[in-house]
């Protein structure tokens, strides 16, 4: 972990508890799903709230929904007329997703996307307010360039999962995820359009701003 367990566990119960609607679905997807691990949680939950709550977006993008923890936070603090439009590629995933944005008071705030994020990307209109990326690693590098364009004159982009539990600092670390955000990370930092942070969150978020 980037953080010690003891300090993250800290953090997470001095930090505002998750919603109850959060609680059901998080319990669900560490039933049923294979991974429960690539879901936010409830710490990334709130920062991403908090996040939507300060920049006042109205239009959120989301690259990949999981079971719908990530776009039910940021939902949350969108205004009534505000959009939040989610891409999921696994069927079984959105499904998931989909049932408990239905049950939630913000379904009619999030549009879900079935099948590939480039794919719907062409059939989406920007500009964007605030994009958060959290899908397959290899991806991160075409999303960019995807979602740059459109991304609104005052627009975040946030990027989930850049540390890679450290790996991207370790030279010998040549897993494809690790591998793959190393290069992101660099390609981002070499990237005279925008501005950038990395948050030692989870396993890493950067938030990118263009200048």
């Amino acid at each position: 972990m980037i953080v010690r367990p003891t300090v993250e566990a800290y953090a997470e119960a001095h930090s505002t508890d998750e919603a109850p609607l959060l609680t059901a679905l998080a319990e669900e997807t560490r039933t049923v799903c294979m991974l429960p691990q690539m879901m936010v949680g409830p710490l990334e939950g709130r920062l991403l709230a908090m996040l939507v709550h300060l920049l006042r977006p109205r239009t959120i993008l989301e690259i990949g929904t999981f079971t719908g923890y990530s776009a039910l936070s940021m939902a949350a603090e969108l205004p009534p007329d505000g959009r939040l439009v989610t891409c999921e590629l696994d069927p079984t995933h959105a499904e998931i997703a989909r049932r408990h944005f239905d049950a939630s008071p913000y379904a009619d705030r999030i549009e879900l996307r079935l099948g590939p994020a480039l794919e719907q990307l062409k059939t989406l209109e920007g500009p964007w307010d605030f994009v958060f990326i959290d899908a397959d690693k290899a991806g991160y590098g075409a999303y960019y360039d995807a979602v740059l364009p459109q991304l609104a004159e005052r627009g975040v982009i946030a990027v989930d999962n850049v540390l890679q539990f450290g790996g991207v600092a370790n030279p010998l670390d040549d897993k494809p995820d690790t591998v793959a955000l190393r290069a992101f990370n660099e390609k981002v930092r070499d990237d005279p359009r925008v501005e950038q942070v990395i948050l030692t969150v989870r396993e890493g978020v950067t938030l990118i701003r263009r200048v």
